[in-house]
């Protein structure tokens, strides 16, 4: 593999990589695969260099990678291979020129807790659309996608003199479904595309991989810390005896879903593992080697009921979301060690941390205030965000409410995600998806033409199971129950006003900002100032003062924040950041309990604050007869003493 200026200027070398008698062929050669999962879009350009030379130092002879299709194609037919951390061309030349093979997975589908699983949002536009199937329209997407990827990473096919080992069919696809003929048709065009001549596979799980096995494609495994490596290996050692192992997901760690408790795995387990399997000739892909971090809107949800993860992926990976090493990285370094025939690379120096001193805002643009709203849209029927070609942020429907003698109950048929209702521009409550799909609130007797505004934010999309589609907004409709002379009186509420907030720094960055004063708990909307670095490092905001919604610095977007935890600050890297004034805004979709923030130096990844979900609200299907009976069986505020 050539590296460096001086490598480049010679003539180019092709290697040959192919499946051998219980072992792969590196030029003709037994090799062994030890590859680091980390992911170009979670880690700052400026730094790639760094974390790949981190997990050569580590012991890896190999870089794997996703590829998050929603981040190269966020316009349809629109690609972009170029700015910020999309060149991913880049990322595999510093691969190259470090000496490390790479292994690409291209999905289209790819999980890694990624929004949407980096399937993108605009595939949602169609009603009909059935995502990994042979559904016409997103087959005609993938093939086109996976032609613009190929073309970007020609120059590194091995042929070409390049360093991409392997390439990826789908992605454990039987946790999915099983179709042969899908999976079939995404390795043809992937093939197509300009793979032919490369080593392609399918990874799945040892309880499901038969389901969608192709026989002229490799079959690997995925499992995690603890897995009986034998067993895991069992049946397909015994449908294919001669065929080289691998493992291409063993779970370093686990990742994090606000309101849930901070998670991690022992060291040991993992080394252990990973001896295991190098003992008996095992290939495998430590994931995560480096989680990094979903900065912007980019953190998917799992699918268990609604369960948004965290910004931070630092996954308990032996490299920290910072890029440091850690005790984990230490104690496999040394395992590596002994698996290399010379001296491992002195380990980089970490980059520096650094704190930032306290510091107050004291600009606010109030989020409801008519200058600070885009025109609405009018429509009849309520329709998702996706209807109104918006992907990620906010959207606001309005509506006027009929007149109502007694109390009733307002369902909205179905948040997705997290809605704060006003009657007159007064708090009736707020409902969150993951609170067991909770949609109804009590409203009280209305007065003729009272205004109703649901504010939903949108979290990240489900990137597991069928629930990838996965539409933000309000889903279907909102009802008004109430009682007239004992008989219940359901109105299907209509003409609505749909306003968009989109979720990019132009749009925050332009709102009307006036000089902020008094108490901002419960005070919704945008807030900035600037603040003053006397020395660059990477730092991480403390937000425990916060509320809900996301940090743009210096055009930057970090993510989102949530008081719930469990993570409660959020990494800054300090190649954002420069000497003197840097500019922050902070969208905060309920407010503050102060406004303020500071730069420390430790991350808390294990702060859990579950008393802060929201509690005004339960669960009513929309079909229910006898709601108001039913209502008063559930919901936090339907049984004495609840509260």
């Amino acid at each position: 593999m050539s590296t460096g200026a001086t490598a480049e200027a010679k003539a180019t070398v092709n290697h040959t990589f192919e499946v051998g008698q219980g072992t792969f062929l590196l030029d003709g050669k037994p090799f062994v695969i030890k590859a680091a999962e980390m992911h170009y879009m979670r880690i700052p350009r400026p730094y790639w260099e760094h974390r790949i030379q981190m997990a050569k130092a580590l012991g890896m002879n190999a870089v794997c990678i996703y590829i998050f299709w929603n981040q190269h194609e966020q316009q349809e037919g629109v690609y972009d291979f170029e700015t910020d951390e999309r060149n991913v061309a880049e990322f595999v030349r510093l691969c190259q020129k470090n000496d490390m093979w790479v292994i690409v997975r291209p999905g289209p589908y790819v999980c890694a807790e990624w929004e949407m699983g980096g399937l993108p949002w605009w595939l949602l536009k169609h009603d009909d659309m059935k995502l990994r199937s042979l559904d016409k329209n997103f087959m005609t997407a993938v093939g086109r996608f996976e032609r613009a990827l190929a073309k970007q990473l020609e120059p590194f096919r091995l042929e070409n003199g390049g360093n991409i080992l392997m390439v990826q069919v789908e992605n454990e696809y039987g946790s999915y479904a099983k179709d042969k003929p899908y999976v079939s048709a995404v390795r043809d065009s992937l093939r197509a595309a300009g793979w032919d001549k490369t080593q392609l596979f399918q990874c799945d799980w040892s309880s499901n991989f038969t389901d969608n096995a192709l026989p002229d494609l490799l079959w690997t495994m995925n499992f995690g810390t603890g897995a009986n490596i034998e067993q895991q290996f069992k049946k397909v050692g015994e449908m294919r005896p001669d065929a080289p192992k691998m493992c291409s997901e063993f779970w370093s760690g686990w990742f994090d879903g606000w309101g849930t408790a901070h998670q991690t795995r022992p060291a040991d387990k993992m080394v252990q593992g990973i001896k295991d399997m190098l003992e008996r000739g095992i290939s495998f892909s430590l994931y995560m080697t480096h989680g990094g971090t979903s900065f912007g809107q980019w953190a998917g949800a799992n699918n268990t009921g609604f369960a948004p993860d965290c910004t931070s992926y630092d996954y308990d990976a032996p490299i920290n979301e910072q890029g440091a090493a850690t005790e984990k990285y230490y104690k496999l370094r040394d395992l590596l060690q002994q698996y290399s025939d010379k001296k491992l690379p002195n380990v980089p120096k970490a980059k520096p941390v650094v704190p930032v001193n306290e510091f107050v805002f004291n600009e606010f643009a109030p989020l409801y205030a008519p200058e600070n709203l885009p025109k609405p849209q009018a429509v009849e029927d309520i329709h998702s965000m996706e209807y109104f070609d918006q992907g990620y942020g906010s959207i606001l429907y309005s509506c006027q409410l009929p007149e109502t003698q007694q109390e009733g109950l307002l369902t909205i048929t179905e948040v997705c995600d997290f809605a704060s209702v006003f009657i007159d521009g007064q708090l009736l409550g707020r409902l969150y998806r993951g609170n067991k799909f909770e949609n109804t609130l009590r409203v009280p007797a209305l007065p003729k033409g009272g205004k109703l505004d649901i504010m939903i934010e949108a979290m990240g999309r489900i990137n597991y199971s069928k629930l990838i589609h996965d539409r933000k907004g309000i889903t279907d409709k909102v009802e008004l129950c109430t009682r007239i002379k004992g008989a219940e009186l359901t109105y299907n509420l209509k003409e609505w006003e749909v306003t968009l907030l989109p979720f990019d720094y132009d749009f925050m960055a332009s709102r009307h900002y006036g000089a902020l004063e008094g108490n901002t708990a419960d005070k919704a909307g945008y807030y900035k100032t600037t603040f003053k670095v006397s020395k660059v490092g990477d730092t991480y905001l403390d937000m425990s003062t916060w509320s809900k919604g996301i940090v743009w610095i210096n055009g930057h977007c970090l993510g989102r924040f949530w008081n719930v935890g469990p993570q409660q600050t959020l990494y800054v890297p300090g190649c954002w950041l420069k000497k003197g004034q840097n500019e922050i805004i902070v969208m905060d979709i309920v407010g503050p309990a102060q406004a303020k923030a500071s730069g420390v130096v430790t991350p808390v990844l294990d702060g859990l604050h579950r008393e802060f979900l929201p509690k005004d609200g339960f669960r009513m299907e929309t079909n229910s007869k006898n709601k108001f009976e039913r209502s008063q069986l559930v919901g936090n505020d339907a049984a004495p003493g609840a509260k």
